[in-house]
């Protein structure tokens, strides 16, 4: 008996702060103006992705004490723009990031809440956690918490998120015109909250929202961000695009569900992925080497390898050979804000390794920047795409995938046109919206709903709304 297909997720991220964006390119638009926003919403929701993805930085990143303007900097607040979104798009998920290091969680909880209210079910926090001092200066509390204890204080965080989400059952409103009653429970929104991090109690002051509570993501790639996913999330972000370890994260992932009652279904695994189309194969190929250089350029080159490097580089020929000075160690670096430094726990050891590739392959700083540095992941013709995403997604290496396009906000227009149509036509992904929230589309039971491995309750009182009925108010 052969196996049943899956459906594949397919989501859309506005590449922010980063470089896999080309800004350079004329066919680029804004980062900040609306309508750039709203253009690549509607591509997506044209092409019926699940979700839009908005990624999130607290500080703009640094290299030598000055702004590291070789990539696109500053983003618009993340809820002003997914709230903006609501109103011009109808079934398209909002996925946030938004940081549980420096903020509190009744007023993360109340954000998100009021956005999934505003879309009629669409929104989603994608929960994580901040490792710098540097990020920590431009917040009253300053400093940074060590990772054990960043990843405490965020299970603590969505734990007790979830308590302020669940203070309202869905059945409180009355608004009985005739008798003046509003409230049926004098009580709602109340919590009260003790533990490590949090001491709160209070009333949570924004009503269930349709979706119960919004779409958990989750991003950590550490052995406790994938625990922490496995407790309590509804998809992980997977930084793994291969076969071979996507399927390994996939498999390790959906085997620690079990040991907190949960079935493999009830966590997705999406990576993020870039790609490039082309009329052909070959074309798409050749493409992608001149995408790649425009994402690299040489002072883009020195800049990377000053992050492994930790000092100036600037006097060296970024077509030239790699330096033949080591590494400064320490823990000061050049490169403040970006999560690649802790990619190299040794650097003198990455060093040798580059300069052993570099002489082998005969390559130059940029050269080894761009063949050692991330790449698209996805490229050949439209049939030679869809054909790959089919099979990480049939042979459990993924779910489905968060597109990234290097091109904003235009880039995904190709993709929507030409590769969705033929994942419809094989049966492996929608050509209609099926449901109207984000739980619909991800296909994850509403929080109110008893697991299947559970009794149900005892039957509502006579006065109280079934479930269905709660749902479909």
């Amino acid at each position: 008996m052969s196996k049943p297909q899956k459906q594949i997720h397919l989501a859309a991220h506005f590449p922010g702060v980063n470089n896999t964006t080309v800004w350079s390119d004329p066919r680029a638009g804004s980062h900040i103006e609306f309508s750039s926003f709203a253009h690549f919403a509607r591509t997506a929701e044209r092409a019926k992705f699940d979700f839009l993805f908005l990624a999130e930085g607290l500080r703009l990143r640094e290299q030598g004490g000055r702004i590291y303007d070789l990539d696109v900097v500053g983003r618009p607040d993340t809820f002003t723009v997914l709230a903006a979104l609501a109103a011009v798009t109808d079934r398209l998920g909002l996925t946030g990031t938004i940081n549980s290091t420096f903020n509190e969680p009744y007023e993360v909880a109340r954000q998100f809440a009021s956005l999934d209210h505003l879309s009629a079910g669409r929104s989603a926090w994608n929960v994580v956690t901040s490792w710098d001092a540097f990020t920590g200066e431009n917040f009253r509390r300053g400093g940074f918490l060590p990772q054990e204890e960043r990843y405490s204080r965020a299970k603590e965080f969505l734990a007790t998120a979830n308590e302020l989400f669940d203070s309202w059952q869905g059945d409180e409103i009355l608004a009985d015109q005739e008798t003046g009653a509003f409230l049926r429970d004098a009580k709602a929104g109340a919590f009260v909250h003790q533990g490590r991090h949090f001491d709160i109690h209070g009333r949570f002051n924004v009503p269930r929202s349709p979706q119960g509570r919004p779409v958990i993501f989750q991003a950590g790639d550490s052995d406790e961000g994938r625990e922490f996913a496995a407790s309590g999330a509804d998809a992980i972000f997977s930084r793994y695009a291969s076969l071979d370890t996507g399927r390994a994260f996939y498999s390790d992932v959906k085997s620690r569900l079990a040991k907190y009652g949960r079935r493999p279904d009830q966590l997705l695994i999406l990576p993020a992925a870039s790609f490039v189309l082309g009329d052909t194969d070959d074309e798409a190929h050749e493409i992608a080497k001149e995408v790649r250089r425009q994402q690299v350029s040489g002072a883009t080159a020195l800049k990377q390898l000053e992050w492994v490097w930790n000092r100036d580089l600037s006097s060296y020929d970024p077509d030239g050979p790699l330096p033949d000075v080591d590494p400064l160690l320490g823990e000061h670096t050049v490169s403040r804000g970006r999560a690649q430094v802790r990619m190299y726990r040794d650097p003198l050891a990455t060093a040798r390794e580059w300069r052993e590739l570099a002489e082998a392959n005969n390559w130059s700083i940029r050269d080894l920047v761009i063949e050692t540095g991330s790449r698209q992941n996805f490229i050949g013709s439209p049939a030679t795409v869809a054909r790959t995403i089919d099979e990480y997604v049939q042979t459990d290496a993924a779910d489905g995938f968060i597109l990234v396009p290097h091109i904003t906000p235009g880039g995904l227009d190709e993709f929507a046109d030409k590769v969705v149509p033929i994942l419809q036509e094989q049966g492996v992904f929608r050509t209609e919206y099926e449901g109207s929230t984000l739980r619909d589309h991800l296909g994850l039971a509403h929080p109110d709903e008893p697991r299947q491995d559970e009794p149900r309750q005892d039957e509502p009182r006579q006065d109280e709304p079934r479930q269905e009925e709660r749902a479909a108010s």
